[in-house]
């Protein structure tokens, strides 16, 4: 039996939850498919090993949806410090500090499920959202208008709009025949979740090393999450040394300014990869998150860009409806596209500049990299700009991210 929709959006993660959350109340019928759902949270439990650094306009986005309550009474943590150097050029580092622009923070690091999990109870209140989870889908067939999938238990859903939220491996963009760009960085993430000897902090650091960056990210207490970008053959070595090994590592790598770790809880890599879709829309189908592109996470932008999609999504769809147009019709969707696609493509070509250019061992480059690290420390409408770039509050912004009705 088919059971119609005006919205199906297939990946119930950050963003497509995100998407639903900004459609509800409404008029539109909503099936949101998530595979599995994510474990209760308990405060007791150890930090996840999978954060975002959530900024400013992230967390306008997720404070319009109603989430936001939800990740605070959980698990978060502010930070308002933001801090750069090269490797044995500390005297030229970078220091980014909230109380210059005057907001009392810059971001949030907080844990994915976290954020997943406060969407999902929000969705809770919409009698027009259906959420389908757990779910496993046998089947994709686009269609412009009249979309179906079909579940593992052969249920069959028709979508008037089908939303593709699923993921860099998208099954709906794969469906719909939309082709990508891309290509691997020869580089990965090293992950690892500590608690160190420093209490509770409020500082982000990236220190450029000539194999990559090591990142530090605050979490509540003495925990933190950092992050050891380097080449495929480094990090798959990390990972076959047993802890003692691997945290004399660490010690022996990070900078002083991690201080001492106590403790190893849980380490995991991935591999790095550009990805951009061909197209975000066709007729009855759009593509938000993941799904449209993948970034390099230097800048820990991907979910940022990611949500902004989702909001931009929202606003055009919602602003279809109250117009009487057809969310379905190419025309309406492509003012989607307009607004992100040549945001995201900045990003992308930004971050792709980052780790060029840090990654690049040339004498006289590297000179001209301590003099810019220097030069910004020193100019303050140079360092505030960097800082609003980091808060996600430059550029247009969907209206849910300026926390404004749509």
């Amino acid at each position: 039996m088919n059971t119609p929709y005006d919205i199906v959006i297939v990946g119930g993660g950050m963003v497509g939850a995100t998407i639903a959350a900004a459609l509800g109340d409404t008029d539109l019928r909503i099936a949101l498919l998530e595979s599995v759902y994510p474990e209760e949270f308990e405060s007791s439990q150890p930090n996840d090993l999978r954060v975002s650094a959530l900024s400013q306009a992230s967390e306008n986005i997720l404070r319009m949806v109603g989430a936001w309550e939800g990740i605070t009474s959980r698990r978060s943590c502010p930070y308002r410090r933001m801090k750069v150097w090269e490797l044995s050029e500390e005297r030229a580092a970078t220091e980014f500090n909230s109380d210059h622009i005057g907001h009392d923070h810059l971001g949030h690091i907080v844990e994915n499920r976290v954020i997943q999990l406060a969407l999902l109870e929000r969705l809770k209140a919409f009698s027009n959202i259906d959420l389908i989870c757990p779910v496993s889908i046998e089947e994709i067939d686009y269609s412009p208008g009249s979309s179906l999938i079909r579940l593992s238990d052969d249920r069959e859903l028709i979508g008037r709009l089908l939303i593709a939220a699923d993921g860099g491996e998208s099954r709906v963009r794969q469906a719909a025949g939309i082709g990508v760009t891309k290509w691997d960085y020869d580089q990965f993430a090293l992950v690892a979740s500590v608690t160190t000897a420093y209490p509770q902090q409020d500082i982000t650091w990236q220190q450029f090393t000539p194999t990559g960056p090591l990142a530090f990210l605050p979490l509540c207490g003495q925990n933190a999450s950092l992050v050891w970008y380097n080449t495929p053959d480094q990090v798959k070595r990390l990972m076959t040394l047993d802890d003692h090994q691997f945290m004399q590592e660490l010690n022996a790598t990070f900078p002083a300014a991690l201080g001492e770790i106590d403790q190893l809880l849980q380490r995991g890599y991935f591999p790095l990869r550009r990805q951009h879709a061909q197209e975000y829309v066709l007729e009855g189908l759009a593509l938000a998150g993941d799904a449209a592109h993948m970034i390099h996470p230097l800048a820990g932008q991907g979910v940022n860009i990611g949500l902004l999609d989702a909001a931009a999504l929202a606003e055009v769809l919602l602003q279809a409806a109250r117009t009487g147009e057809d969310i379905t019709e190419l025309e309406v969707l492509r003012d989607y596209e307009k607004q992100r696609r040549q945001h995201n493509l900045l990003m992308m070509q930004t971050m792709d500049a980052f780790y060029r250019v840090f990654s690049n061992q040339n004498t006289p480059l590297k000179l001209l990299r301590n003099i810019g690290l220097g030069l910004a420390e020193k100019v303050t409408p140079a360092k505030n700009k960097v800082m609003q770039f980091a808060m996600g509050l430059e550029g247009p912004l969907p209206a849910l991210a300026r926390r404004e009705q749509i």
